[in-house]
């Protein structure tokens, strides 16, 4: 068994991600993505599950990680988390894992490993990295329109796709509405949706 490189601590804030196996894509429809989505929230718990609450919340009694980002592509993941409870994370992503392994392997009629592996952890221990990665993980989307948007011209088409990607927090930021996030477990870099934005869009090259 391999012993994992990164120490998870309580009150620490982590980069979470994992792909599908050999690449292979994870998400196939608006259910799938949905699905993962719903599991973000039921899973944060120490107990089995939990009903989903559709309302504005910020952190609730029993919740084992805050969420401060995320964003679903077609073949893997990213989240940011901060660990709430002693290991919080592991028990959430094993949680998180199984339940959607067994919902996409009952609905596509496979069986065996979906994820490549143990998710992959990295520590968030300096604040400029930190905030950098609210942007990394929004912008994640880019890619599906240009995996080279990073060295060429953004134009109003990718701006308007990034804007209106529905598997990823960038609409609660954008909205200042939040349900998934718990922004209150995370510094209190934007402030307002122009603070946000403001942040997003330093790191696009505007054509």
């Amino acid at each position: 068994m391999s012993v994992r490189q990164v120490s998870l601590l309580t009150g620490e804030y982590y980069h979470i991600y994992n792909r599908g196996n050999s690449k292979q894509s994870i998400f196939h429809d608006d259910q799938d993505y949905r699905y993962f989505m719903n599991l973000l929230d039921t899973m944060n718990t120490e107990k089995r599950s939990r009903n989903r609450e559709k309302k504005q919340r910020f952190g609730q009694i029993g919740e084992v990680i805050s969420l401060g980002s995320y964003c679903l592509m077609p073949n893997h993941f990213h989240i940011l988390i901060k660990q709430e409870k002693e290991k919080g994370i592991t028990l959430f992503l094993q949680k998180l894992s199984t339940a959607y392994v067994m919902y996409y392997n009952k609905k596509y009629k496979r069986t065996g490993a979906l994820f490549e592996g143990k998710f992959k952890a990295k520590y968030v221990a300096e604040d400029n990295y930190l905030k950098y990665l609210f942007s990394y993980i929004h912008l994640n989307p880019l890619k599906i329109l240009n995996q080279n948007w990073k060295t060429k011209s953004i134009h109003n088409e990718e701006v308007s796709f990034l804007l209106g990607y529905p598997y990823s927090s960038f609409h609660e930021y954008y909205t200042n509405e939040f349900y998934l996030i718990n922004k209150n477990a995370f510094p209190d870099y934007f402030q307002t949706k122009g603070d946000f934005m403001h942040e997003i869009k330093s790191w696009l090259r505007l054509g």
